[in-house]
Order: structure tokens, then sequence, then C-alpha cells
């Protein structure tokens, strides 16, 4: 009888899934529009320059760091209290309050760094109709105006951003219900305080409108016990006509505007199999918008993790080409702008403005708050093999020898919901997955990795260890009556733990450990899905907004949860080692701050070109904003894809930072040797280029955890001032010395490149053809073609001993590729650890400028302090667009000198020094003479 109930729970949570997905393809019914939410529609029915905000100037307080001072709303008499900070290099911060709430606002913790150091403010005037205040230098200011209230943030004579200049501002302040039988007299004691406002707030309490105190969808309803608490405000942009950001959403990398159809929209929801090209909510979001124009780039910060809308309107939108030259022709004044509106469910508005001025600023900026992408183990970066579900050891075990019959390396391979124990997580099925410690040794044998799910819905179960601790501990969300909240997923009733609780979070850090997590060794690591949270008989198939997370709201807190799920499951896999390994972990919600925690992808895709194509401004909107380590399922996750689509997206996938295929339960098995010899051969090729550009992977992964640069980024982030690039999408740099140009086009002969800068040279990575930039360049394609380029003046390191895993790779050989471009002296870097522990963080590296003038080319250590050393040695230099020398020498740093063979290809100009035997480590010095 019970394993009748456990295959008709089961077979329910299928019916519910495929219910909330449509069959196949996602249900729009199943999630809001904006009309349908009511805040949302509430606060975009208001009309612009109509705003009842002004400034108390008499209220000011301004200490060194601090400005202070009262807003009122004069059609309510409402006080708000406005803070603004000058924080370090080059940003300001604007808090938005309650003065006296009824009860206090929810603030986002834990996402912010540090409580970020602030600059001196100083007042330079001030008049009845407003302040001005100094940015440290006289160039740099901030208006204050009055009535009504205003900010603009000025750089000479430059306004570079304008907050409520459209009279947007909302602030819906908590209230007591005047429509029950509650004690009339009670609304005017203490919890209501007239301080708060100069008269008792009444004109829009009296006035009761759909969804303020409670709203229904569906079958669902939601009650708001403190009713209505939405915050929005609104930032003009002047001279901006591209924004960026805002992920996560399957659209075009450059933001679209969103006047004739609904805001894009950021609420971390379980949608199943997308639609691309709108607005629609999906799995993460990420609040940070970016600016650019060809002087500037500047970028938005919105910290607020409750249900948020994202409204974008321009000036030039829906202009053609010829009415903006007609507009220059006839000396039009309009200056470009882009305004942007932030609506969001409750909390408060926090704000940080960062004002660049380089895209690497704004980079800069953003890490220095919420911290930059975790430094990942270097096996994470080679290849993934994953499927729902590898059927049990024995078919663990045949994958696993399949790579090695077609000579196919890979590092992980992964193992979906179905090898639990009933999908009950930290468990194994005592039938198919019996042995787990053998299967994870035969893996460590050949040096590779596992990956196994542990999702955060709990199987309630009585018999289920996970279940009872959580439950005795009171760590799961409550339900608005103070019970456990339910809900189904896929082990059928289901328990969610409170991530937002540290206490809980420790706890659930403390179930990795090896005697905990049985069956646990040190080479399985952990992916976190459904963790929107995902709840199939809920509300959009998520949670309800008034579940109870301690004394805060589900509403306020919503967008967090993946983000803390992910944390807790990081900081278990630290703690069982002791602190030493670095983790690895998969999220598929994410909030700002993720990048600190590990890898995103891009959820549930299907097998088809769009879906191909969409992966690459994805990933170039999460990198952005902080998130570097992003991919898609390769091959799609639904659906089947043809053999062409299938070898296209492994050629995509190589050059992406995050390298998994990926593939439904119902779909034919995929194994990149099901297809035939030929496109074995296809997928085994652009696997292995993945594998030989490891350390130049490794080195970008360094350079972003210290920098917060992204490592896959758009061409306008390095050519910032060339207008061609600002919306390039189906190309990207990696670094910035490799272009990439996937084929994503079925039936491909030929894709078109824009090469950019008008002093850069380009070389092809596969024939060493050179190409000046600043064109675009058609480039015929076969079925073997990746077109991916270095630029001239980079030298770029690869292993070409490719073996069956990157960590049997660790002490082979390095190729240096040096593209020369005339005008500048070429460079590049090496970068060296145990490539997986923190060892690094105690100087235990090598990091290495190499760099060619004037024919002679050196290795020179760039962080003497360290102290690693290696066994790799440098087994070939390639200099591409050389000229012939008579002789090459090496010189070692203990003086010795010696004679380099050397090749050189006339036709190509390659120059081929080999076996010059250095080790990778040390100084040295190739002379060409």
């Amino acid at each position: 009888m019970a394993a009748f109930n456990e295959r008709m729970a089961s077979f329910l949570v299928l019916a519910l899934a495929l219910c909330a997905s449509g069959t196949w393809a996602v249900d729009r019914g199943n999630f809001k529009t904006c009309d349908q939410s009511a805040f949302c529609k509430r606060q975009r029915a208001l009309k612009p320059s109509e705003s009842p905000y002004r400034a108390l100037l008499e209220t000011m307080e301004l200490t060194n760091t601090r400005l202070t001072l009262q807003l009122i709303n004069d059609n309510n008499k409402v006080r708000l209290l406005l803070e603004l900070y000058r924080l370090q290099g080059n940003m300001t911060r604007v808090k938005i309050n309650e003065l006296k709430p009824l009860k206090p606002r929810f603030e986002v913790p834990d996402v912010l760094i540090r409580d970020p150091p602030t600059e001196p403010l100083s007042l330079l005037s001030q008049d009845e109709n407003g302040v001005v205040l100094s940015l440290g230098s006289e160039s740099q200011r901030v208006i204050l105006s009055a009535r009504p209230f205003r900010l603009d943030i000025v750089e000479g004579r430059d306004v570079l951003m304008s907050l409520n200049s459209r009279g947007l501002l909302a602030f819906e302040h908590l209230r007591m219900r005047k429509d029950t039988q509650a004690d009339p007299e009670s609304e005017n004691k203490e919890e209501v305080d007239p301080a708060n406002q100069d008269e008792t707030a009444k004109d829009d309490e009296d006035k009761v409108e759909d969804g303020m105190w409670e709203e229904t969808f569906k079958s669902h309803s939601d009650g708001k016990p403190s009713g209505p608490s939405a915050v929005s405000l609104d930032f003009s942009l002047p001279g901006v006509e591209h924004v960026y950001g805002i992920p996560e959403h399957a659209d075009t990398l450059r933001l679209k505007t969103t006047e004739n159809g609904d805001p894009y929209r950021l609420y971390n929801l379980d949608v199943f199999q997308y639609e691309l090209y709108n607005p629609m909510a999906l799995y993460g979001a990420i609040p940070v918008m970016l600016a650019h124009n060809s002087q500037r780039t500047t970028g938005i910060f919105w910290l607020n993790a409750a249900e948020t809308w994202v409204d974008i309107s321009s000036n030039t939108a829906g202009k053609t080409v010829f009415g903006k030259m007609l507009d220059y022709v006839q000396g039009s004044s309009e200056t470009p702008q882009t305004d942007v509106r932030w609506i969001s469910e409750s909390g408060i508005i926090d704000v940080f403005l960062m004002l660049g001025p380089k895209p690497k600023d704004v980079f800069a900026q953003y890490a220095s708050l919420t911290g930059t992408q975790a430094f990942p183990p270097l096996a994470s970066l080679g290849y993934h093999q994953c499927r729902w579900n590898y059927n049990d050891q024995e078919d663990v075990r045949a994958v696993d020898a399949g790579f090695d019959e077609h000579d196919i390396p890979y590092d992980f391979i992964w193992l979906d919901i179905e090898h639990t124990d009933g999908k009950r997580y930290f468990t194994w099925d005592p039938h198919k997955f019996a042995s787990p410690k053998e299967m994870l040794q035969g893996l460590k044998d050949k040096k590779r990795k596992m990956v196994a799910i542990v999702d955060p819905h709990i199987k309630v179960d009585n018999n289920y260890k996970i279940h009872n601790e959580i439950r005795s501990r009171g760590f799961y969300i409550k339900n608005k009556d103070g019970g456990d909240y339910e809900g189904w997923c896929w082990p059928g009733s289901a328990g969610y733990p409170d991530f937002t609780r540290p206490d809980m979070r420790a706890w659930w850090a403390s179930m990795f450990a090896y005697d905990q997590y049985e069956g646990a060794t040190d080479n399985l690591y952990t992916w976190n899905d459904m963790n929107e949270p995902s709840v199939f008989n809920g509300p959009e198939v998520t949670m309800h907004k008034d579940a109870m997370h301690g004394a805060w709201e589900h509403r306020d807190v919503h967008n967090l949860y993946g983000f803390y799920v992910q944390m807790a499951t990081m900081e278990g896999l630290i703690q069982r080692s002791g602190g030493v390994e670095r983790p690895f972990v998969l999220t598929r919600a994410f909030f700002a701050g993720s990048q600190r925690l590990g890898a995103v992808w891009t959820g549930d895709n299907a097998a088809e070109w769009d879906h191909l194509k969409i992966s690459i401004p994805m990933c170039l909107s999460l990198g952005l904003v902080g998130v570097s380590f992003c991919g898609a399922d390769v091959g799609g996750f639904f659906k089947s894809p043809s053999t062409e689509l299938l070898v296209r997206w492994y050629q995509t996938g190589a050059y992406q930072p995050f390298f998994r295929a990926h593939a439904h339960l119902d779909t034919p098995r995929r194994e990149p040797w099901l297809f035939g010899p030929e496109n074995t051969a296809l997928i085994r090729e652009a696997v292995r280029q993945r594998y030989t550009l490891l350390p130049y992977w490794y080195q970008q992964f360094y350079n972003t955890h210290q920098t917060g640069e992204p490592v896959m980024r758009p061409l306008w982030v390095e050519y910032p001032e060339d207008p061609a690039t600002f919306t390039v999408e189906d190309e990207f740099l990696i670094g910035r010395d490799l272009l990439v140009h996937p084929v994503t086009e079925e039936g491909s002969r030929g894709v078109t490149a824009y090469l950019p800068g008008k002093d850069e040279v380009w070389f092809d990575v596969h024939t060493y053809q050179k190409h000046n930039g600043a064109q675009n360049l058609y480039i015929p394609v076969t079925m073997s073609s990746i077109p991916v380029f270095q630029r001239g003046g980079s030298i770029i390191p690869r292993k070409m001993r490719v073996r069956r895993s990157s960590t049997c790779m660790e002490q082979d050989p390095y190729t240096f590729i040096v593209a020369l471009n005339p005008q500048r002296t070429a460079l590049g870097e090496l970068y060296i650890d145990d490539g997986h522990t923190f060892s690094f963080n105690n100087k235990e590296f090598i990091h290495r400028r190499l760099s060619f003038a004037n024919n002679i080319l050196s290795s020179v250590n760039l962080a003497p302090e360290a102290n690693f050393s290696t066994l790799s040695w440098v087994e070939r230099i390639l200099i591409v667009g050389a000229t012939k020398p008579s002789q090459v020498t090496m010189r070692t740093a203990d003086g010795r000198e010696s004679q380099v063979e050397f090749d050189f290809d006339t036709t190509m100009s390659v120059l081929t020094l080999r076996k010059p035997g250095m080790n990778a480590g040390a100084d040295w010095t190739v002379t060409l003479h």
C-alpha cells in the first residue's frame, strides 16, 4: 500500500508539473502580467509630472559623510526619510524609507559584502529651492531640488542621471485597514503616530482599490495584512540610448523599451520551457542595469528582493535611421534619453548609482558592493556530462567508459533527482545506487568527479531524517496561520526550509559532512535546482507571498531564497573539507551577490536554434552584472536536437564559461558518440578545443575574481567608443583577446563577424590568417568551423596535450600563442596554482606577465611575494605575424643562454619555436635575431 501511495504521489506531481508547464510549452496564463499584479498596475497608472513629494529643507542634516532630510507627500502628509551617501569609488547611495513606519520595512541583508565605505560630502550652496552638494571634485555635484523633490547628478555641464525627474516617486506607507470591524479608536493610538505625518494620512487610506489588501490570481488568494507597500522611483539618463542587464530574461542583450507592453519583470519563477524575446520573469533576478554611450558607462543597483518590474522608455525609440538623420539636418536639439522606472512590491528604496565613467569602472564599483565571481576549481571549467537521469551505477560506468572509448575528455558526470531514495535529498536509491562510494572511487581513479542534485523541497515523511530534523528544529517556512508551509514538488508533499535563517543555513551546511551525507566523497559536488522556490501547486508555480520567514512575509524576501540556498550549500562543501577545498555549486535561482557562490545556467531551454542563439545574450547579460560562470544546457533540455544543431551547440558551448550538456528524462539519449562517427569527431574536436584553452579560461576566472570584469563580455566593453558594437549579440569576447562568433543558423554556409577596433588586427586561431579591425568580415563555414579570432598584441597560453580530464593535464607543458600587432607590445598572462584549494589566498600561486616587444619575448613575475612551483614547462611558442629571424636565443634567470630551434611558415608568417624547455614558472627571455 505504501508503494502504491508513493507511485500515486509521483503521478500527481508529474501531472501538476505538466499542468504548470502547459505540456512542453510555457502557459502564459500561469504567470502574471503587470495588469494582473495589483501593485504594478496601480503604480503604472500614475501620471508623470504630478509628483506630490517635496523636500523639507529645514529638516536637512549634513554630516561629513551623510545627508538626511525629510520628504513630504502633499496629498496625504506622510513623511519619508531621505538618506544620501557619497561612497568610495565614484558611487552615490540613496535610501528612502518611511520616517516612522507602522512597523519596520524589510531591508535586504547579506547581499552587500560590507557596509560600503563613505567619503566626505560638502555643501556648495543652498537656497529656498534646494541645495547643491559636492561629490569630491568641483565638477561632480548633486543638485537636490525641493519642489517637487528631484535629484540630479551632474558632472561639469552634463547631467549624468536624474531621480524623480518624471515625478514617479511613489512610496505606499504601511497602514491599518479601516474597512474592518476593528476598534475604530485603535487606529489613532501609538501604532500610527501623528508625528509620522503633518496630519494623519487620510486621503489614500480611505480609498480602497482592488488588490490593496488582498488579491486573487487564479485560485490563489494573497492576503496583505499591512496593505499596499509598493515603492517606485524613476531615473532619467540623458544622452543614453543603450541599457543592459537586469537578468534573467530570454531577450536581447540591449534592453527594449516597454511602453507598448509589459515591463521587464524580476521575480524568480520556475518557467517550464520558457518563451524567447519577451520580458517575462525567469529563474533569477539581478536588479542591476548598465547604461552606456560612447562617452560614459553608468549603472543602477536597486537593492530590493521583492517582486520588481522595470519600465524602460526612450525618446528615440521607434525613430528610423532616416528620422534621426532628419533631426540632425534640421538641427534638432533633442538629446537622446532613456528613462527607467523601478517598481517593487515592498521593502524600501535603496539604490546605488555607479558613475563609471568606463565600463570596467562600473564592474569594479559593483564588485566593491556585492563581491566578485567565486574562483572555481579548474576542473569545473572543463566539460560536464548530464541528463535527467543516468539510470544506475552501471549506466554511469558505461557512460564514463564511452568517453574513454571515443577519446573525448570530460571532468564531471551529473545525477539528477532519480538518484535519490524517493526524492529524499542527501540519500541514494538503495537498488540503483547501492554503493555510491564505490562508484565515486571509480571516477576518482580516472581523476574525474560527480555532481548530484540536492533541492530545497523536503519530502514530508516521518521516516526521513532530514525532514524530522528540520521540523523538530522549527526550520520550515510557516504559512500565515503559523503551521509549517507545505506545497507540492517532486517528492509529493514537501516542506521548504527557511534559508533566510542563519541557524538553518548552518544546519544545512552541516548535512554535507561526510559522516552525515552517507556515500559522499570529496569528488562529489552539488547542484541546487527548483530553488526559486518551485511549488507546483502554488501561485505562479511558487510560494504564497503571505508565507512567513520569521517576522517577514515571503513577498519581502522572495528573490533572495535561491541565493540563500546556494550560500548554505557552498558553505557545506567548504566546511566538509575543513575550509581547504574550493566548492562547486550550480544554482538555478539567483540574486545580486550570487556570483560569490558558484555557477548558474539558463534553465530549461529547448532543442531549437533560437534557444542556441539566445544563450549568448543571456550569458552576456549575466556577465555584465557580476555572474561570469554562466552556461546553457548544450543540445537543449527539452525536445531532441538535429545532429546539426547538436554539433553547433557543442561548438558554441565550448566557448561559453560553463560547459554542460543536459537533457530531459523523456528525450532520446544523446551522449556525444551516438550520432555517427562524423558527428562524434566534430563534437570531439569542439570539446578538445575547450581543453586546450583551459589555461586561458582559468586565468580569465582569476582575473574576474580579482576585478569583477566579465569573462564572457560584449564587444562594447572593450570598444566602448564604437557604436557598431553596442547591439552586437551574436558574437562575444573571452577576456579581451579572443573573439568568438559561433555558427547559430541552421544550414549556414557563412557568417558575418564584426571585427572591432580601427587599430586592431585579428588572427583566425585555426588558420592564422590576418584581418584588419573595424570591418564586417564574411567567413565561409563548414560543419567543422568555429570562427574564433585572437587579437593582435596578445599572448594566450594553451595546453595542446588533451587528456581524459583537466586534472590529468595538470603538469603538462604549455604552448604560447603570440599574436603580433606592429603598433603595440603583445601582452598576456599566465596564472597557475593547485587548481582546487584556497591556497591561492595564501599567496601560493604563479602569476606571470608575458610580453613581446622589440623582438624580445619575456616572462616576468607579477607576484614576487607569492610562492608556488610547477613541473610544467614551455614546449612550444608560436609567433603569429612574425618575420623570419636568422637565429633565436633564450636566456634564463641564471644567465644561461642557448639557441632555440625554429620553423617559419612564409605563407602565414608564423614562427614556431620548438622545445625551448624553460619552466613555466621561471623568468626567461627569448630573443629573435
